[in-house]
């Protein structure tokens, strides 16, 4: 079950507020002065950061704690806010997420929206919440991170923003393209709760947020909330089996044993061939050498979340 939440006395809070540039919206600046309205006054120590498009955020975000402030304001997508909770899990410090992606699943997995408008609301009535983060090699994840074709989609995906736009429909397409373009499939060893099986799979991907399950269709929602951590493997091997699913999963007629075969666990090891492999981890994408290890970090992070949010998604 979810930690209960503990009031935030926002007035003695020391804020630095880190805005990615370059995050899916590109609105860096009118974020910050929204931001900087509804806190101006009303914190101990207010302090902005800003960063273009690949600028270290961990890095900035680590820097700001080291100074002593211990709330870090994180404005921008989901591998914006994974980057800053590296730094902010298992530091004195908490997080604020203000949503400034396209999908933003981190932000609606903890309930404060999909908008800035939204996640200020957080602001008003603040209470403090310890969720479980998941890690693979010491990197650590907030929603997901894949193996196969997701990352490949990613690749195409940056192509097909930089020609038509950054929109959903766009992302949609890119996955597509990059599914029909898929040409070998990965085999891979999984061990978990003792058993070991092997698979032979074009895209596998373990979760760690309930609300983008549920949002999709499949199953492990629940695993998720009960504190592990869902493995889910595609049975299909080629490009067009594999658009049939993604075709069921927008309609949300995705099944388990149709599309996917589900493992959960707190911790996992993950061997793939080949060895070398592009994995995908929140909306970002980077070589690691398998074996994987993957694992959920209980209570890691420290967030603010809506006071009465039930905690539904978010563990």
């Amino acid at each position: 079950m979810p930690p209960s939440d503990s009031a935030f006395d926002l007035a003695k809070a020391h804020v630095c507020v880190i805005v990615n540039q370059g995050s899916g919206r590109k609105a860096g600046d009118s974020i910050a002065d929204q931001i900087r309205e509804r806190l101006q006054g009303r914190v101990a120590r207010l302090d902005f950061r800003r960063t273009p498009k690949g600028g270290d955020l961990t890095g900035i975000a680590r820097h700001a704690i080291g100074q002593g402030f211990d709330l870090i304001v994180a404005a921008g997508g989901d591998g914006t806010q994974a980057a800053i909770a590296s730094a902010v899990a298992g530091s004195p410090a908490a997080m604020v997420v203000i949503p400034g992606g396209t999908f933003n699943y981190f932000a609606r997995d903890l309930g404060v929206g999909e908008t800035v408008e939204q996640a200020l609301a957080v602001l008003d009535a603040p209470h403090l919440r310890r969720i479980h983060v998941g890690e693979i090699n010491g990197l650590l994840f907030l929603n997901n991170v894949s193996f196969g074709a997701y990352p490949e989609i990613l690749k195409r995906r940056e192509d097909i923003y930089k020609r038509w736009g950054r929109s959903r429909v766009a992302a949609y397409w890119s996955a597509v393209v990059a599914m029909w373009n898929l040409r070998h499939p990965i085999r891979l060893v999984v061990r978990a709760n003792g058993t070991e099986r092997r698979f032979k799979t074009a895209l596998a991907f373990v979760a760690k947020s309930a609300y983008q399950l549920d949002s999709f269709g499949l199953d492990g929602a629940e695993d998720i909330r009960q504190g592990r951590l869902a493995l889910l493997v595609a049975r299909a091997r080629r490009p067009w089996p594999l658009i049939r699913s993604a075709l069921r999963l927008a309609f949300g007629k995705s099944a388990r044993y149709q599309d996917f075969d589900l493992i959960s666990a707190e911790e996992f090891t993950l061997e793939t061939e080949p060895r070398h492999e592009y994995v995908a981890h929140d909306g970002e994408k980077l070589w690691m050498d398998s074996p994987f290890s993957v694992r959920v970090l209980p209570q890691a992070l420290a967030v603010l979340v809506p006071s009465g949010s039930n905690g539904r998604d978010a563990t």
